[in-house]
């Protein structure tokens, strides 16, 4: 049965019944004849030098292919912004869990036993396991040859620095003299697991030929592609990368997890190569949000009108830099929050320490600095007496304001967003009668906070071929992948309601080099932006060939024809007189023209700040980010007063989605982002002791259940459609989880009159701070 292609219709994604009756195929689930499987050999030192390696026990085993070390590879390094890292560790280790040594075997569990009868013999080395120590003047180096690496944006660093970074705006040291008020706190947030369902998995195999091709569970085809040629030296043409379906990825699989090693073991059997981590394996090799400290101070009149903002920022990158440079910027990039803030200037370093790299996470960067600054918009509004929601609307950036050096803002609706959520929380009465509320008889008093969210859902390029085939069905081949988040059927929606066709008459092409085009990757919320902006292309130039022929089939001219639905074209104002896309495809396949193919190809791009206005020191370029997008989320939480704990017993989380393309996954996407940052918020940890990490399972490492997640979630949709999109919409992928910490932080404090400025908020910290305030 056809299903509507109208945009903001409820409908299922087109892999549910696939991924719910488990036809859907993952990597894991991939064979091939002969296939070999691999296992990998962790590092147990932190920070060591290799001095040698004795794999004859492991090669003997029976059932063994290959075993390969740093010494059996080419020492070629890659990397999205700094080519600090190799496949396997060459001459040195840098953290526990980085591989070390490769094993291909008839089966897994022999590949596992004979990873484990490899001995490396290492000399430890002093190891620095937090920025602090890192930034010490006698610390060991992490990357001693780091001046050699190559970089592709204008790196400023020192010592273990990745990069230092400065954003400056106005003149932030007169502007203290004008401030009646000042608030000033150290904010301090945690390494965060991704925990995806599916962890890092790669097939690879190699042709006669020498090309190798990977399948594999990531975020981008395209950058897999291109750190696998890098790493082994090949032409990006020798290399094919595809996605099957993916289970998870929050910016976790963005850069490459396994697939260089599978692609190694692949060349040297000349046999399909699977590998697939455990989980415990996952946490310790991949990868981790950025744990961050940060020192906010902001300067406001009496009257609350905010003045003045500086900062510093101190990231833990982990031993190799992966996307740290650009994770820090966008600290920096945020902090001042969706506000009026005339004066500011942001610090910021990332630095290498000898642990799990950290990475691209849900946010990224942003769901950092919105702790700080949200927390201390509510500091602020307690210092000055006024109502958290009113100092908010007070500064927020309204419409024909800019972001930093005049980037510009399609449409400022963070305003509409907090009155959404003050509306639909009855704020002012359930707070008042909150803070009004003796503490119950079993010792816990409920409390409500507010935060604001900015972020942005335009990145870099993408592109997108829209072929018509003969009976006027659609397939669309883009290079996006679909990792969980439903952007195949909101393509589809796109493709279908400008060519207003039913949505099943729409096929999408697995991600894949050979046969989609580019696209730079599925993170950044920029998918529904980036590709919408291409299908629109696309199908204009589908259109543009298909009228010619409709004409000529109707014995009229060109401009006497339109679409209508059904995949027809009819005379305008006679819509009886038609001819289905059938016809026309029909027509230019065999007799007219040529099959019908559209095509878009869009890079987002604006012009750099303006230095007289922002000056930017060591930061990537902006001039490839844009479109903001603004939400609004208000939490209660209880807190128990005898033990600490916290929990969100209801939220109310408004985003502005420029124009939802299905109503139905834009509400999933907020309330699963919601929880996803109850997580972040109040239990999730990743926790090392001198470089080893000390709850690598789910065991040990607690993620929000559904008894954790409040039962009620309202999920605000606002619709202002994005003037700079041709069917209005913005991104939602991240939005949801960036403001749910502070907003917790500031209903706890609601509640119990105490601030907790490190997360996550545990009871053990909510109780100490409970305690300090009685004493």
């Amino acid at each position: 049965m056809s299903q509507v292609s109208e945009l903001g219709a409820s409908m299922p994604r087109l892999e549910a019944s696939a991924k719910a009756t488990g036809v859907a195929r993952y990597t894991a689930d991939l064979a091939f004849p002969n296939m070999l499987h691999g296992a990998v050999l962790m590092s147990t030192s932190a920070h060591a030098r290799i001095k040698s390696y004795d794999v004859s026990a492991a090669r003997a085993l029976p059932g063994v292919r290959a075993v390969m070390t740093g010494a059996d590879i080419p020492r070629k390094r890659f990397g999205l912004m700094i080519a600090d890292e190799t496949a396997l560790a060459i001459d040195k280790v840098r953290y526990i869990g980085e591989p070390v040594a490769a094993v291909a075997a008839i089966d897994r569990e022999t590949a596992l036993a004979a990873a484990e009868l490899i001995q490396v013999e290492y000399e430890d080395l002093p190891g620095v396991f937090t920025p602090d120590e890192a930034m010490m003047p006698d610390a060991a180096i992490v990357h001693e040859t780091f001046a050699a690496y190559p970089k592709n944006f204008d790196c400023i660093a020192d010592g273990n620095a990745i990069s230092i970074a400065q954003v400056l705006s106005g003149d932030p040291d007169e502007a203290w003299a004008e401030a009646d008020v000042v608030v000033e706190g150290v904010y301090e947030t945690q390494a965060q697991y991704h925990a995806y369902m599916e962890p890092v998995a790669a097939v690879a195999d190699v042709d006669g030929l020498g090309r190798v091709t990977v399948w594999s569970s990531t975020q981008s085809v395209f950058r897999t592609q291109i750190c696998i040629a890098e790493a082994l030296d090949l032409p990006r043409a020798k290399v094919r990368s595809i996605s099957p379906y993916v289970g998870g990825g929050f910016g976790g699989k963005s850069e490459p997890g396994v697939q260089i090693i599978a692609a190694l073991l692949a060349r040297e059997t000349g046999r399909a190569v699977k590998v697939v981590l455990s989980r415990q394996e996952d946490m310790m090799m991949m990868r981790s949000r950025h744990p961050a400290r940060i020192h906010l101070k902001t300067g406001a009149r009496r009257d609350g009108t905010i003045l003045v903002r500086t900062g510093s920022v101190v990231m833990d990158g982990g031993a190799y830099a992966d996307d740290s440079p650009a994770a820090m910027h966008m600290v920096l990039h945020f902090l001042r929050g969706p506000y009026r803030v005339p004066h500011l200037r942001f610090d910021g370093r990332v630095l290498y320490t000898n642990k799990l790299r950290a990475a691209a996470f849900r946010g990224v960067g942003n769901a950092q600095a919105t702790f700080a600054c949200e927390s201390q918009i509510d500091e602020l509004a307690r210092k000055l007496s006024l109502d958290p929601i009113d100092l908010r609307l007070r500064n927020v950036l309204q419409q024909g304001d800019s972001w930093l050096g005049k980037h510009p803002i399609g449409s400022a609706s963070i305003g509409e967003c907090l009155q959404r959520v003050r509306s639909e929380s009855n704020w002012d009465a359930r707070r008042a009668a909150l803070a009004e509320a003796p503490t119950s008889k079993s010792g816990k008093r409920r409390g409500l906070g507010v935060s604001s969210v900015v972020y942005t859902c335009a990145y870099l390029s993408t592109s997108a071929i829209v072929r018509l085939l003969d009976d006027g069905t659609v397939t669309i081949a883009t290079g996006a992948v679909d990792i969980g988040q439903g952007s195949d059927t909101a393509i589809a929606q796109m493709c279908a309601a400008a060519l207003r066709l039913p949505v099943d008459s729409v096929n999408i092409v697995q991600a894949d080099t050979d046969a989609t085009p580019f696209n730079s990757g599925t993170n950044a919320s920029r998918i529904t932006y980036m590709l919408g902006q291409v299908i629109a292309q696309a199908t204009d130039d589908i259109v543009s060939q298909l009228f010619p022929h409709a004409a000529e089939l109707l014995e009229c001219s060109v401009e006497d024809v339109e679409l209508v639905p059904g995949g027809r074209v009819a005379i305008k104002g006679v819509k009886e007189r038609f001819v289905s896309f059938a016809d026309c495809s029909r027509r230019a396949h065999f007799k007219a023209g040529g099959p019908i193919i559209g095509r878009g190809s869009y890079v987002f791009r604006v012009e750099e700040p303006d230095t007289e206005l922002t000056i930017n020191k060591g930061m990537m370029s902006l001039a490839a980010i844009g479109t903001y997008v603004f939400g609004a989320q208000v939490v209660e939480t209880e807190v128990d007063e005898v033990t600490g704990k916290v929990e969100v017993v209801e939220a109310w989380s408004a985003h502005d989605v420029g124009r939802a393309v299905n109503r139905q996954a834009v509400e999933g996407q907020i309330e699963g982002g919601l929880v996803q940052g109850i997580g972040f918020a109040l239990m999730e940890e990743l926790v090392w002791s001198d470089g080893q990490l000390t709850n690598p399972s789910f065991m040990d490492y607690k993620i929000p259940c559904s008894l954790d997640a409040p039962e009620n979630i309202h999920a605000i949709v606002i619709e202002n459609p994005e003037p700079t999109h041709p069917f209005g919409v913005k991104g939602i992928g991240e939005p949801p989880v960036i403001g749910i910490a502070p907003a917790v932080g500031n209903a706890v404090e609601h509640a119990v009159n105490v601030r907790v400025r490190q997360l996550p908020i545990t009871s053990e910290r909510v109780l100490r701070c409970l305690l300090d305030r009685g004493s």
